[in-house]
C-alpha cells in the first residue's frame, strides 16, 4: 500500500507515462479565450488532458516553486483556496511533494503560503501568510489578465522553474498532509481514500467520470482514484446532454454523478 501522496502518484505515472490520468472538462458558458467553441451547443468547452507524463511535470514545477520561489519548507502549508480543476490537482500533488501540508479553505491560521482564484483573493486577508499566488484556471492554463494586488500570476510563475523536483527530505506518511479543523497525515489520507474507492467503486485500471458538483471533495475527485490506482475524467458544470457520449469517447468505466 503506498502510504504517502507523493509515492500514490509515483505510481500512477510509472503505471503508464502516456496514458491519460487526469482529463478536465467544463461545459459551462464562458467567453474566456482559448477555449474552444461548441457551435452546436453555442457555448465554450474547456478540455484538457493530462497524461501521467504531463501531470507530473507540472506537479515538478510547483514543488520546485513553493520551495525555491516561495522560499517554502518541509512541513509548512500552503492555503489552496481553488475549486476542482486540473491546476488544483497539480498545485495539492506539488505541495504534497515538496512535504508541505496543503489546507483547502478552513479557519484562517498561520499558512507560509497562499494559491486563490480572483474571487477567493479576499478570504487571503484572513491568512497570515508569506507568497501569493492567483490563477484564473483558464484554458491552456493562461495568464490572468489583471493580477489582484499582493499577488503573482502562478500559471506565470510556474512555468519558469525546473520540470524534474527531488526533496531534500522525504515525504514521510506521519507528515501533516491536509491542514484545516481536523488534520490528516499522509498515511491517513491513504487509509481514507482506499475505503473511499471502495465506497465510490472505484478499482485500478477504472476510468472514473465524477460531476465536481457532487463530488467536490479532492478525497473524492483526487485522492480516491489516485490510491486505487484509476484514472479522471474531471467535469464541472456538467452538461447531462453530453454525459453518454463522453463516457463513451473517454472510454469510462465508472461515472460519479
Amino acid at each position: 500500500m503506498n502510504e504517502t501522496i507523493p509515492q500514490a502518484f509515483a505510481a500512477a505515472v510509472r503505471h503508464d507515462p502516456a496514458a491519460p490520468l487526469l482529463t478536465w472538462y467544463d461545459d459551462g458558458p464562458s467567453n474566456r479565450p482559448g477555449a474552444a467553441l461548441d457551435r452546436t451547443e453555442g457555448r465554450a468547452e474547456d478540455r484538457a488532458e493530462l497524461s501521467g507524463a504531463t501531470l507530473d511535470n507540472w506537479v515538478a514545477k510547483t514543488a520546485n516553486l513553493l520551495i525555491d520561489g516561495a522560499g517554502l519548507g518541509h512541513g509548512d502549508t500552503v492555503a489552496v483556496l481553488l475549486p476542482p480543476h486540473w491546476q488544483t490537482a497539480a498545485i495539492v500533488l506539488g505541495a504534497s511533494a515538496a512535504g508541505l501540508a496543503v489546507d483547502l479553505g478552513g479557519p484562517p491560521r498561520a499558512v507560509e503560503g497562499v494559491v486563490a482564484t480572483p474571487d477567493r483573493v479576499a478570504e487571503a486577508a484572513g491568512w497570515p501568510s508569506g507568497e501569493r499566488y492567483a490563477t484564473g484556471l483558464l484554458p491552456l492554463a493562461m495568464p490572468l489578465r489583471e493580477v489582484p494586488p499582493g499577488f503573482v500570476d502562478f500559471p506565470t510563475e510556474v512555468r519558469t522553474h525546473g520540470d524534474h523536483f527531488a526533496p531534500v527530505q522525504p515525504v514521510d506518511p506521519h507528515d501533516e498532509a491536509l491542514a484545516g479543523p481536523v488534520p490528516m497525515s499522509h498515511l491517513a489520507v491513504s487509509r481514507t481514500a482506499i475505503q473511499r474507492a471502495a465506497e465510490l467503486g472505484i478499482a485500478a485500471g477504472d476510468r472514473v467520470l465524477i460531476d465536481t458538483r457532487t463530488h467536490p471533495d479532492p478525497l473524492d475527485w483526487l485522492f480516491a482514484p489516485l490510491f486505487a490506482g484509476a484514472s479522471v475524467v474531471l467535469c464541472a458544470h456538467l452538461d447531462e446532454a453530453k454525459l453518454t457520449d463522453r463516457a463513451s469517447a473517454e472510454r469510462v468505466t465508472v461515472v460519479l454523478t
